[in-house]
């Protein structure tokens, strides 16, 4: 009879076999198969590198779902799936937990399009539709805009809150579209103009469509079709912001 053994505790299990009883080829599957590495690492460790993005994740949806008021710091741990204890050793305090949700899901978004932007060759108004249109599909379009209405809702009961969201989100954005403006003016492809003003131009319509698609429209009988909408305001703006080639009135 097969004899099995984990000899000072190690990981892999070693197999003693009687030949004698069993033929060659069920020996050579047993060896195999019974010889291989098991992980023995409890499935709490193996998810302990996972937690605080499983503790982010259902933070976004709560937030979004009920505002950050009415949202709990034991039912975020619940939705992860944790302890509310385990959820302080990641997250001071709700502040502090929502400024993660933030900065890991929209100010990293940022971060990116502005080394995009610095790297590309592609003109300013190819540039601007890109940008424009990436931020509505993974910013607008999602969940994620539930944020923005938070803070729209918000804001003034929460001062601390509402400073740090317009310093990392609506600043540096409007800041990403000022410069972007600039280089257009920059390499002659774009008039000249007050580009801070502009950004928040081109920022104000794009709030609106969330409000619209994320708390109005439900009610409405007649939807608006976003990515028209879209297509319709980035046209009307480079119209506005385009030099117009020489012999055109």
């Amino acid at each position: 009879m097969p004899v099995f053994g984990v000899p000072g505790g190690a990981s892999r299990l070693t197999l003693a076999v009687d030949r004698t009883t069993i033929n060659d080829s069920k020996v050579s599957y047993l060896e195999r198969y019974m010889q291989a590495p098991i992980d023995t690492k409890p499935r709490w460790e193996r998810r302990k590198d996972a937690r605080p993005q499983e503790l982010l994740a259902a933070a976004l949806d709560l937030f979004v779902e009920r505002g950050f008021a009415s949202t709990r710091l034991e039912d975020v741990a619940k939705r992860a799936g944790v302890s509310k204890g385990t959820l302080y050793l990641y997250f001071e305090n709700k502040q502090e937990l929502f400024k993660a949700v933030v900065r890991d899901n929209i100010v990293q978004s940022i971060g990116e399009a502005e080394d995009s932007m610095a790297a590309s060759d592609s003109s300013s108004a190819e540039l601007l539709r890109s940008m424009m249109m990436q931020w509505w599909e993974e910013f607008g379009a999602t969940k994620l805009a539930g944020l923005t209405k938070l803070m729209l809702a918000e804001a003034n009961n929460f001062p601390e809150l509402a400073q740090f969201y317009n310093e990392e989100v609506v600043t540096r954005g409007n800041a990403l579209i000022a410069t972007l403006v600039e280089r257009g003016m920059q390499r002659g492809e774009f008039r000249q103009v007050d580009p801070v003003l502009v950004s928040t131009i081109l920022s104000a319509p794009v709030t609106m469509l969330m409000m619209w698609t994320h708390s109005f429209l439900p009610c409405e009988v007649k939807n608006i079709d976003p990515i028209a909408y879209m297509d319709a305001f980035i046209d009307m703006s480079l119209r506005s912001l385009q030099v117009e080639a020489p012999g055109k009135s």
